[in-house]
Order: structure tokens, then C-alpha cells, then sequence
């Protein structure tokens, strides 16, 4: 099929936060055009839209995956939900041969992490999680984990015996490198011990990073014990969190040819090969758009949205519109940074079409808020509403889908 990209732009403001902590508990930062910025992780904002997925019920669950290193034990319940007659030890037994026959992955019970555990445990103290476990997080999605726990009954009489027979160990392995779910076709899929089950992403996120220069603050906080009497002044507990507030500007592309060979024929028997794939397109818009990293989010409740989305689908490459702000925006007295950030795109995007784009294969929507982002509103098909922008994306993505390459 046709190679085709659907990038997405965001500017979000948001107040004094901590939406992504680096190891010392303070907001991650990147130096960009010299100076420093506020920075939101990839890895955050991919998890906060893994999460909008399933939160704002966006796709069935059938149509998902799961991340764990807890895989024996979930393709175990599995198991036994399909026939209870086998018992917990035996079902974890069939659960852990299945998996290391499909991917190759060593499964084993966690290491002690301590003297002073491990101590306990040999004195019977602490009973010992004897539960095999991946070594790192496996993503499997739920048709996966179906079909291996319907292969792992056929096997029940003797699990061990039915995998050394080749047949049944190719279809173990064909069940986990097939039936891919929406957030396995989109983020991709590493399995260290046996790269043919690898999964290519289809999606690429930047680290989100603020259009201007940012100086992380400090919060010095107290919290007064409720049983203190009078007689008993000063604070229970003190301490301090680190925050920041920004313009952030996120970017996010999908490359539309990649998703559908990942998704194969369809989630379902019953449906053309242009539905899951625009299916996923529309979810991953909506939830990449709406989601919000939690990061300290009791303590600053920043819930905000984006004031401005540009969505371009184009057949030349991915192109990010950051370079827009490498010089940082500066904000004038009373107007804040989201306005010159507006005008900077605004004038940026046209001049980066005329150099680079192809202007009849491409096609670009605005979502925008507020006077502030006024500028922008020339510079692609106005959209009312996020439901509208969804909407138009995925019937553009389906026709460009079922063109002849």
C-alpha cells in the first residue's frame, strides 16, 4: 500500500506541576537553543495514551494488550477461566512452558533482592515468591493470551511432551507473533531472547519540551498532625516538591502503512483490513490529544487540554514542526507564551511546506481554543470539535488506505 504519515502537533499550557520526574524527583528538562527547558517524556506521554485507551473505553478490550513481567500468571487465570478443572500450581506449570516455547523468554521465580530478605525467608519469616516471572516486561495482547491458554489445555495431559513435538511448538510460537493488538501495533514490541517475535512501532512520540526557557521552583510544604493539642505547635511533617508550569509543544506521527502490516488482516474475520487499522488511528488521535501523565497530579491538579492541535496526513515523511521554537519564545508583559508560540507555527508551518512538503498529497486539520491561538486558524481545515477532528482523520486515513498504490 501507499507509504502514508499522520502527524499530530500540540501546544498545551500547563500550570506549576510535575508531570515527569527524573531521578532526584524534580520535572525532567532538556537544554534546546541554548537554554533550558521543561520536558515531558515519550515514554510518559506513550503510557498516558496506552492508559486513555482502555480509561475512556476508546477501543474494546479484546483489541488490547498487557505489559507485565507477571505473564505466567495472567496466561495462567486464563487457563483456568477456560476449563476449572486445573488447579493453580499445574495451570502456572502449562503457563510457563507455553510462554518459554512461544518466545523463548527463561521464566524463573525473583532473586531475594537483599541479605536481610533472604535471611528471613530461610528462616521462614517471609514466605518466598516462588511465582516464575519474565525477566523483563512482556506485552502480549488478549488474543494472544487466548490462544496460548486453549494450546496449553490441548496440552494438559502432559505440557512438556506436547512442546517438544515441532508442530504444536510453531503454533505456540505462530499464536505469539500474530493477532497483534492496537497498542502492540502502535508502540511496537522487544523481546529480548528471541528478536523474531520484535514488533516494529508504528508510532513515534517526542519528548514533549516547552517553547521557552523554564527554571524548575521548589515548594516548601508542612503538614500539621490532627490529634496535636494546643500545647503541641509546629508541623507533623515537613518537605519540599519540585515543579515548573510551560508551554509544552508535543509531537507524535503514525506511519499509517507500518500499523496495517502490524495489525495483519483485522482484529475481526468479519471486517475489510481498513477498519482496525482506521479504528486505531482514531483512538490513538483522540488519546494522544487528551491524555495527561499523573505525575504528582494530586498535588497540582494541572488538568489541562491542548489550546491548539495541527494534524497533517502526508505521503512524503514525518515532519516535526519543533525547530519552530529553537529560538525560545519570549513572553511579553500580560501575554503569556502561548500567543507568540501560535504565531510562530503559524508562520513556520507554511514555509516548511514550501520547502519540503508535497502540497496535493497533504491534508491538514486545526483544532484551536482562545483568541490567542488566532493565527493558526488559516492554516488548515478548521475543525469544531476533538470528535470532529477523530472523525475526519479516520475517513481521510480509510480513503487514502483504499487507493491503488
Amino acid at each position: 500500500m501507499n507509504r502514508i504519515f499522520l502527524d499530530v502537533h500540540a501546544l498545551q499550557t500547563v500550570p506549576p506541576s510535575n508531570l515527569n520526574r527524573d531521578d532526584t524527583g524534580a520535572p525532567k528538562s532538556a537544554v534546546y537553543g541554548g537554554v533550558p527547558r521543561a520536558r515531558v517524556s515519550s515514554q510518559a506521554w506513550k503510557r498516558a495514551t496506552r492508559g486513555y485507551f482502555k480509561d475512556a473505553q476508546l477501543l474494546d478490550p479484546a483489541e488490547l494488550g498487557v505489559r507485565t513481567k507477571k505473564v505466567a500468571e495472567l496466561l495462567a487465570t486464563r487457563i483456568i477461566e477456560l476449563d476449572t478443572s486445573i488447579g493453580e500450581a499445574d495451570a502456572l506449570h502449562m503457563a510457563a512452558a507455553v510462554i518459554e516455547a512461544a518466545t523463548g523468554m527463561k521464566l524463573a521465580a525473583p532473586e531475594r533482592k537483599t541479605r536481610g530478605a533472604k535471611a528471613k525467608a530461610a528462616a521462614g519469616e517471609e514466605p518466598v515468591d516462588e511465582t516464575p516471572r519474565s525477566k523483563y516486561l512482556m506485552f502480549l495482547s488478549a488474543r494472544q493470551l487466548n490462544g496460548l491458554a486453549a494450546l496449553a489445555i490441548d496440552g494438559a495431559a502432559d505440557i512438556t511432551a506436547y512442546l517438544k513435538d515441532k508442530d504444536n511448538k510453531a503454533r505456540a510460537k505462530q499464536i505469539a507473533d500474530t493477532g497483534h493488538s492496537v497498542d502492540i501495533a502502535l508502540f511496537g514490541r522487544m523481546v529480548a531472547d528471541s528478536t523474531d517475535f520484535n514488533v516494529d512501532a508504528a508510532c513515534q512520540v517526542a519528548h514533549a519540551i516547552s517553547v521557552h526557557r523554564v527554571d524548575n521552583e521548589t515548594d516548601y510544604f508542612t503538614a500539621v498532625d490532627d490529634e496535636n493539642t494546643e500545647a503541641e505547635s509546629g508541623a507533623g511533617m515537613i518537605g519540599t516538591v519540585d515543579f515548573n508550569s510551560a508551554t509544552l509543544y508535543r509531537y507524535a506521527s503514525v506511519s499509517i502503512h507500518q500499523l496495517a502490516a502490524n495489525l495483519g488482516e483485522g482484529l475481526r474475520e468479519d471486517e475489510p483490513v481498513t477498519t482496525p487499522v482506521r479504528r486505531a488511528v482514531e483512538a490513538f488521535v483522540h488519546a494522544f490529544i487528551a491524555s495527561l501523565p499523573t505525575g504528582k497530579i494530586n498535588t497540582f491538579g494541572n488538568h489541562t487540554l491542548p489550546d491548539a492541535v495541527v494534524v497533517t496526513l502526508r505521503t512524503t515523511r514525518p515532519i516535526s514542526f519543533v525547530a519552530a521554537f529553537e529560538e525560545p519564545v519570549t513572553a511579553e508583559a500580560d501575554t503569556g507564551h502561548l500567543r507568540e508560540a501560535s504565531a510562530r507555527l503559524a508562520a513556520y508551518i507554511p514555509e516548511i511546506e514550501r520547502a519540503y512538503g508535497d502540497e496535493e498529497s497533504t491534508r491538514t486539520w486545526v483544532l484551536r481554543v482562545g483568541s490567542a491561538t488566532d493565527k493558526l486558524a488559516e492554516v488548515g481545515e478548521k475543525v469544531p470539535a476533538l470528535s470532529a477532528l477523530v472523525e475526519a482523520v479516520g475517513t481521510s486515513v480509510a480513503e487514502r488506505m483504499e487507493k491503488p498504490a
